[in-house]
């Protein structure tokens, strides 16, 4: 059976590592909140009430449909259709286009800022690569107007963070929110992280300063790796209801 992603893809690689994908999930944490579509995702009451999992199931979505077969991965994305075509009946509204590719943005980008901040700088082949692979997600989505390529995606990008997000009451109660399942200490390591991560863009519409005081750390975290105490920071790191749920997700080994 054909798999969706090839074995041999730099998808996978990036994807099959629980470290990358607790960046992309905080990447994903700001954008969410800094959209001006964000209140779709509190009409059904799930982000206020549980922002932490709704959040995790978006990138664990993205996750296994990258180690799907090609048939449950259009499955599992024909499923992800019906869920919003319930909430969108419900409402009595469209949910934006926009925001549809903003979400599939968001995923391309974050996937190649996490593997690249841990790992190494991908070459155009390899991040061509990366947005193909959610333009497949895209288009099964019947997401409309899609760049075709790596470039004509970084324009549309930018364009997007320039016009779709704001720094509003929605967000200033997502974060109240964040603070509330996180607790002190692993909140302030999301913000740290969001510093370092985020397009500059978005950081400028949540937080003053440039630089991030996790930097260090993260010279720090690969060290660990290595000597394997990895997984030990992340059990400082992860709320406890996360923690086997991530361990799970390491296809490749991070050492």
């Amino acid at each position: 059976m054909a798999d969706f992603v090839a074995k041999n893809s730099i998808v996978r690689e990036i994807w099959g590592k629980s470290d990358t994908i607790l960046l992309v999930f905080a990447g994903a944490s700001a954008e969410f909140a800094l959209s001006i579509a964000v209140d779709w995702l509190y009409f059904t009451g799930k982000i206020p009430n549980n922002p932490l999992g709704r959040l995790f199931s978006t990138v664990a979505y993205a996750r296994d449909i990258v180690f799907s077969s090609k048939s449950d991965a259009h499955k599992a994305i024909d499923k992800i259709n019906q869920i919003h075509s319930a909430v969108e009946e419900s409402r009595g509204e469209k949910i934006p286009n926009w925001a549809y590719q903003d979400v599939l943005f968001m995923l391309v980008d974050y996937s190649i800022r996490a593997y690249e901040l841990l790992e190494r700088p991908l070459d155009i082949n390899e991040r061509e690569a990366v947005f193909k692979v959610f333009l497949k997600v895209g288009k099964r989505m019947q997401i409309k107007d899609l760049p075709e390529n790596y470039e004509a995606f970084e324009i549309k990008r930018q364009s997007h963070l320039e016009t779709n997000y704001y720094n509003g009451d929605f967000t200033k109660d997502l974060y109240k929110q964040y603070r509330k399942h996180l607790g002190y200490f692993r909140f302030k390591l999301l913000i740290e992280t969001q510093i370092l991560l985020t397009p500059k863009i978005i950081n400028q519409k949540l937080n003053p300063r440039r630089h991030s005081l996790v930097e260090r750390f993260i010279t720090i975290y690969k060290i660990s790796r290595r000597i394997k105490l990895d997984s030990f920071i992340k059990t400082l790191v992860l709320p406890d209801e996360y923690q086997s749920q991530i361990k799970a997700m390491n296809v490749i080994s991070t050492n």
